[in-house]
């Protein structure tokens, strides 16, 4: 049976060993007026200023974005699953699940097989939508034994999505360049 092409970023499933999950994330900044919507699920890198945007390939991560608060300009606090871009406001806090040890589920923008566990590959974004503000990141099928953001640990039990070798095959990763686990900063 085909698998079925609905990205979704990168949603938490586990921990290596087996450890549960918690639900926890740190809060980061997002600087006022930043660029480019953050969506829940999206992979993000910190800056040299202290402040978090959205991740491209072959970038350090920090983590996966899971929705922001920020003080409209009405003074509401206002709670949001995704970034605006370009939003103006003096407190603009993301939640970030940035734990190195979790495991992650992702579709896959091709197709892996059983061999491509182990292997690493690159992020493959595609911006999220504005009305969910869910992601449609992917994780690239071009997949090889040098360095790359993404591990690949295993594939979902999903029933539409864990045919091996063909399209759309939902993977479990860990984020291989994790901030918090190399050795320079930013």
């Amino acid at each position: 049976m085909a698998n079925k092409d609905a990205p979704f970023g990168f949603r938490a499933v586990g921990k290596l060993g087996g450890a549960a999950l918690n639900g926890g994330n740190t809060e980061y900044e997002i600087a006022s007026g930043a660029t480019g919507n953050i969506f829940s699920g999206d992979p993000v890198k910190m800056l040299n200023t202290g402040t978090i945007l959205v991740a491209g390939a072959a970038t350090t991560l920090l983590g996966i974005f899971r929705g922001c608060k920020f003080t409209n300009s009405s003074g509401e606090v206002v709670f949001s699953s995704f970034y605006p871009t370009a939003t103006v406001s003096s407190d603009i806090v993301a939640f970030v699940e940035d734990d190195p040890d979790t495991l992650f589920e992702v579709q896959c923008a091709g197709s892996l097989a059983q061999t491509d566990v182990g292997l690493n590959a690159e992020l493959s974004y595609t911006a999220g939508s504005t009305k969910t503000g869910m992601s449609a990141a992917e994780l690239s099928a071009t997949t090889a034994a040098t360095t790359a953001q993404f591990r690949i640990v295993g594939f979902s039990t999903d029933p539409s999505n864990s045919t091996t070798g063909s399209a759309n095959v939902n993977a479990i990763v860990y984020i291989n360049e994790h901030l918090y686990t190399q050795a320079t900063g930013v």
